[in-house]
């Protein structure tokens, strides 16, 4: 086999993406798809689930509240029997949180933040690991972090405590896994552009007194390359990480991010 050659996921791999009706997930299941993988995803929005199922009609979705272990148990179920078993997990699901200065966030809020970014992590490991334990030559994780897992951000504590928490589950799958032929590994994106982004940045820039233009200004500027990062950026890694070329990489925290110098 050539070299170029192992730059791509094996056909037919088996692959479950949790919170991936839109944004990042939904173009990571785009790219799997169009290796000819056998897809399942789920979401918490019914209409976003409905519109992924019609615009491809061979994907497998499920509406699911990942912060619920019922639900995940109940998805988990059926991706395993649609499926006929997995490869790849790739724990994607996660909210933004609130944003303000910690005495004034909200008890509720940082609980929801935790249980949907990295609760519903460990839910979906709990029913994933074992089907991964008897599936292909080359299974494997992927969570998705975010670069606030590498670095501080003011006036986004709960975010930024799931996110670094998920390089730590991350790195102790690693070498739980390794010996059962398991990979993990993170992907940590920058400022990706979206409608997600734009309500992050919106909303600091109220706590911060700010315009909106302002704000995302001073998110480029801290940008080495002074542009953002797309979904499919990070749809790139991804297969990258599933790929035979990536079969020795493992327990590594990856940013996708134009090298964002500091939050």
């Amino acid at each position: 086999m050539k070299t170029v050659d192992l730059l791509k996921p094996d056909a037919g791999l088996r692959v479950f993406i949790s919170g991936a009706a839109t944004g990042i997930g939904a173009a990571i299941a785009e790219a799997f798809l169009d290796t000819g993988a056998a897809v399942y995803v789920c979401d918490i929005n019914p209409v976003a689930v409905e519109a992924i199922r019609k615009k491809h009609p061979g994907i497998h979705a499920g509406v699911v509240d990942v912060g619920k272990r019922e639900d995940v148990d109940a998805v988990m179920a059926d991706a395993a029997e649609k499926l006929g078993g997995l490869d790849l997990l790739i724990n994607n699901a996660g909210i933004a949180g609130p944003t303000g200065a910690v005495e004034d966030i909200d008890a509720d809020a940082w609980d929801q933040t935790i249980n949907t970014n990295l609760n519903s992590q460990f839910y979906f490991l709990k029913r994933a690991v074992p089907l991964l334990k008897n599936t292909s030559d080359n299974p494997s994780i992927i969570t998705l972090s975010s670069v606030a897992g590498r670095l501080g951000y003011q006036f986004r504590t709960p975010y930024a405590s799931t996110k670094w928490a998920i390089v730590g589950l991350m790195k102790s799958l690693a070498v739980e896994l390794g010996p059962s032929n398991i990979r993990v590994n993170a992907i940590l994106p920058g400022v990706v552009e979206g409608e997600r982004m734009d309500g992050v940045i919106a909303a600091r820039a109220k706590t911060l007194g700010l315009s909106f233009d302002e704000m995302r200004e001073d998110y480029v500027k801290k940008i080495s390359l002074r542009r953002l990062v797309t979904t499919q950026d990070v749809a790139a890694m991804a297969l990258f990480l599933a790929s035979p070329a990536a079969r020795n990489i493992s327990g590594q925290a990856i940013s996708v991010d134009g090298n964002l110098e500091y939050l």
